[in-house]
């Protein structure tokens, strides 16, 4: 039986508010609950008590501003055989920010007792009593930390059960978040980190969406500047951080923006890091958080084993090996796209799964992709636009449409049925769930007065505006330089036209386009020589690309396949007219190499044959722009650059926070588009001509035409002979077609750019020396040239980085590649395809005149429109694309646009806050200039009748489809 223990006569019992322990580690909690003690456990200074050989050790504390407030006996000397004597007060989480003294007050008495015994056993006792005291003033500040918190759909509030029980418990006892201030100063006399400041946070509020968390610290005033908190979420879920704010501090308050993923200690014990936003090269890093911020780099690389967790941030690399399902369908297996010199490629977000069993190098596809918690999208854009609606159309809409349309092989009879799609729609089979497709696509799928759900098409704004848009040659010229793929017109500079693949393979180099050929449809302007120098011939050439998948994509049932040149000329007036279409076929099956030039005509027979050659020119054009255009120079080429910068990057680091809000959401939406768009069997091999080759051919596109250097606007316009160098045109180019909506307005967002970086930059990187000693800087640079894209590591092209012109100059590349780049090539897309007859994805049929039959060319003869007909893509193709390009071509609610909102940190420095407030002017002036420009009706490439105003690289744009607007990231 417990027996109650008597005080000892030197004892007294104190009530005082001890900190409520936490598990095991000893850590304290701002929720003070009362403790009884027998002995005060106050800190600092310590005071004996000596009787006889006996010495007691304890100490006291008083908390006041008055250093006075001691008991003492009227005599001044302490009464007993001890006198202390302690003055508190009391602590409330609602205190007001701001410096508080401490004085410790510290007396020692000493007893000396004196024994003097006589013979007859008499005891003389003479104590002696001395007291002294020692009073030592300390200084703290109170701060109060709040931490925002944003309501998620699958974060902790989401959570059930009885985890949600005991975080709900934890929460009343105000133990949700720990934390820990770390000091960015070392501790002067012992050169090691301060001791952390700690609490806990309790919920405080809740309003809207985002719930407040609140605790209070005692700061010691020689604590010096905050430069990063740790945070442990003791909830058994993940919680979305918006922020943090320390306000009470000597020096104001001091922002965290953390808008990061807060896993549970549950997950993984490991506490979080976030540092304030003040930026630090790494040899400017206090040293109290050199050790923080090295660490925090170690645990985003990972050690490259096991299967990554979803709740995990680690940045690896790895080859597409998870492109194909050969475990579900043997048929689905795929090429391993990079690694090797066959197949160069960047590369992917490394995920861990394991491999296939049928083919050992192909990764298994599992029902959702890793990519590090942070790169997921926001909930906005979750349950808004997004790839993740695009893989629900794929997984719901098409399945219905599959339904509705019996034969997935079946075309469109008349044009007036694709009109239709506009006007009655396509009636849709009910599903499940009622209303699940107008959830997804609201602006598709309408709900009719039977309740049955409609597929029905917004028409694009061409055909609003010219209902035979497609049809006109002028508008096939008009949209190389204003249009969707605005990046591949080149000049010509030599001539004959000459292939340079093998000719024992694919036959004789030379071209069917002859010079007589071409003089005869510019006579009167120019021979072939004066246009050529004159700089009026101009190419789309997918000939060498095409040519040697030929012979396998004709394999594939549906599709067909041709290499091809379109030649076009500079007219006075300075649009393009088209001359003269040339498609080759390898020597097949025994058959010579066949090729043929196709031109416009003036009798009928030579009208549908062009307008047939024109078709398969467009799907050899829509497949270019998306696998390489877009997929390939954006998505791709930049998932490498996102890798390495979290991976050699610190999260202080400046050029870290410049780039970050460029590569938000891509990570996301490259996972999810290897899952449903590029993947075997989904909507590029399906729906567009090169099938199941698409991403090889991506990879060889990749191994003979990108390069880093070339990657930028003025390169690239360069490279393609759209301009020369000039120091006294504007921008330094003068462009080789004056009217060129796409090089015309993008040079004024390049410029806007660069000018933005070379601010940023410079503030940081004031000499050479600065940029070759940043040894962060420097791997990131290295891991991106020989691991991110290590196909390509021994090319001779890549930068150096030496000085801060070169920095400028590469992140100028990244950012307008995330910004500008597929901006300019991603949200026209419904409004120059929405109408599938503008940009077919595929061409099914040989043109008539390839081998031809009898009976085949009869048809022709007798009903050329069906012939066409059969060649665009089949129903279900045509509005399958037609329902991805409407998502994919929709701004976000919740969009970042460039200029339209600062980024905290960059806020946090008064040099940067001018620089973006300039950047953020020129773009509205852009704003300006466009609109000047699509009203300037001498611009015939950009205005006239019936032509869409090229809007595509205007800044700002309000949410929906609206073929304008330019975000900092590539997020769809």
């Amino acid at each position: 039986m417990l027996k109650p223990r008597l005080l000892h006569p030197s004892e007294s019992l104190f009530l005082h508010p001890k900190p409520f322990l936490h598990g095991s580690s000893g850590r304290s909690s701002t929720a003070s609950l009362p403790v009884w003690s027998t002995k005060p456990s106050f800190s600092n200074k310590h005071q004996s008590l000596r009787f006889g050989s006996t010495n007691y050790r304890y100490k006291t504390k008083a908390v006041s501003s008055d250093s006075n407030s001691t008991s003492s006996s009227s005599d001044g000397t302490s009464s007993g055989v001890s006198s202390t004597s302690t003055s508190s007060s009391s602590t409330s989480n609602t205190s007001t920010p701001g410096p508080t003294t401490t004085t410790t007050i510290t007396t020692t008495t000493e007893v000396t007792e004196v024994v003097t015994e006589t013979e007859d056993a008499v005891v003389d006792k003479e104590v002696e009593v001395v007291t002294t005291k020692e009073v030592v003033t300390e200084k703290f500040t109170s701060v109060k930390g709040t931490i925002t918190v944003t309501l998620t759909v699958g974060g902790f509030l989401n959570n059930l059960g009885l985890t949600r029980g005991i975080d709900d418990v934890r929460d009343m006892l105000g133990q949700t978040l720990f934390m820990d201030l770390i000091s960015a100063h070392v501790d002067p006399k012992t050169g090691s980190e301060k001791e952390h400041v700690t609490g806990f946070a309790h919920r405080s509020s809740q309003k809207d969406s985002e719930i407040v968390y609140e605790t209070d610290f005692k700061v010691p005033l020689d604590f010096g500047e905050v430069g990063a908190v740790l945070i442990e979420n003791e909830h058994h879920k993940e919680m979305y951080l918006k922020d943090i704010v320390l306000d009470g501090l000597p020096n104001g308050p001091v922002l965290l923006t953390c808008n990061s993923w807060l896993h549970s200690k549950y997950d993984n014990p490991a506490k979080r890091v976030f540092f304030t936003n003040k930026s630090y090269l790494p040899s400017q890093t206090p040293s109290a958080l050199v050790r923080l911020r090295e660490e925090e780099l170690v645990t985003l690389r990972g050690n490259g084993q096991g299967e990554r967790k979803s709740f995990e941030r680690v940045y690896d690399y790895d080859v597409y090996n998870d492109l194909g399902d050969p475990d579900s369908k043997l048929r689905l297996k795929r090429t391993v796209i990079g690694g090797s010199k066959e197949f160069p490629y960047p590369r992917r977000c490394r995920t861990g799964r394991p491999m296939c069993e049928t083919d050992r190098l192909s990764e298994k596809r599992s029902s959702s992709t890793y990519v590090p918690r942070d790169e997921a999208f926001s909930e906005i854009k979750q349950l808004t636009f997004s790839a993740k609606t695009v893989y629900s159309v794929l997984h719901a809409v098409v399945p219905a449409l599959e339904t509705a349309m019996v034969d997935s092989d079946l075309g469109f009879p008349l044009f007036t049925s694709i009109d239709s799609l506009y006007n009655e729609g396509i009636s849709l089979p009910p599903l499940k769930d009622q209303g699940v497709l107008r959830t997804m696509v609201p602006r598709l799928v309408n709900a009719i007065a039977s309740g049955e759900d409609v597929l029905r098409f917004v028409p694009p704004e061409t055909m609003n505006r010219d209902k035979f848009f497609w049809f006109r040659d002028e508008e096939f010229a008009r949209q190389t330089l204003a249009g969707l793929n605005p990046y591949s017109i080149k000049l010509v500079t030599e001539w004959p036209l000459r292939s340079e693949l093998d000719p024992d393979v694919y036959g004789p180099p030379e071209s069917a386009i002859t010079t007589k050929m071409i003089e005869q449809e510019i006579r009167g302007f120019a021979t072939i020589q004066e246009a050529i120098r004159e700089k009026k011939l101009y190419i789309l050439d997918y000939h060498d690309l095409f040519l040697p998948y030929v012979g396998k994509v004709r394999e594939i049932e549906g599709t067909t396949l041709y290499g091809s040149r379109t030649l076009f000329f500079l007219t006075p007036d300075g649009t393009l007219r088209p001359l003269v279409i040339e498609l080759t076929r390898p020597p097949l099956d025994g058959k010579p190499q066949w090729k043929q030039t196709f031109q416009p005509s003036w009798n009928a027979t030579g009208v549908w044959l062009w307008r047939i050659a024109k078709a398969h020119v467009l799907a050899h054009d829509s497949g270019y722009h998306q696998l390489v255009t877009h997929w390939l120079r954006t998505h791709c080429a930049t998932e490498p650059y996102i890798i390495a910068t979290n991976r050699q990057l610190s999260v202080m680091h400046p050029i870290y926070r410049l780039l970050h809000p460029h590569f938000r959401y891509t990570m996301e939406i490259n996972a999810l588009a290897r899952e449903a768009l590029v993947n075997a069997g989904g909507i590029i091999e399906t729906s567009f001509s090169p099938g199941k080759y698409s991403m090889e051919i991506c990879s060889i596109a990749y191994g003979k035409e990108w390069r880093f250097d070339l990657e930028a606007l003025p390169a690239d316009l360069i490279r393609r002979g759209m301009a020369v160098e000039d120091p006294t045109a504007p921008h330094g180019l003068k462009l080789s077609i004056q009217d060129y909506p796409f090089a015309n307005d993008g040079l004024l967002l390049w410029d806007a750019l660069k000018q933005w970086v070379t601010d940023y930059v410079s503030h940081y990187y004031t000499d050479s020396t600065l940029v070759q000693t940043d040894q962060e800087l420097q791997a990131w640079w290295t891991e991106i040239r020989t691991v991110g894209h290590g196909d390509k590591k021994d090319e001779p092209w890549w930068p150096e980085l030496n000085t801060p012109q070169d920095l400028i100059d590469i992140i100028t590349t990244m950012v307008w590649v995330t910004s500008g780049h597929h901006a300019a090539v991603n949200f026209g897309q419904y409004t120059y395809a929405g109408y599938f007859p503008n940009r077919p994805t595929i061409a099914r049929t040989n043109v008539p005149t390839e081998d031809p039959d009898d009976e085949v060319w009869k048809k022709f003869l007798e009903k050329p429109e069906i012939t066409l007909l059969q060649c665009f893509p089949s129903q279900i193709q045509a509005t399958t694309i037609m329902a991805v390009l409407d998502i994919l071509s929709n701004h976000s609610p919740d969009e970042e646009y460039m200029g339209e909102k600062m980024e905290d940190a960059w806020a946090e420095d008064k040099v940067i806050r001018a620089a973006y407030e300039r950047f953020k002017g020129r773009l509205m002036m852009l704003e300006g200039t466009i609109d000047d420009r699509n009203a300037n009706y001498e611009l015939k490439n950009r205005s006239g009748a019936g032509v869409v105003p090229y809007e595509l690289l205007k800044p700002f744009s309000e949410p929906g489809v609206t073929g304008k607007g330019v975000p900092y990231s590539i997020s769809i």
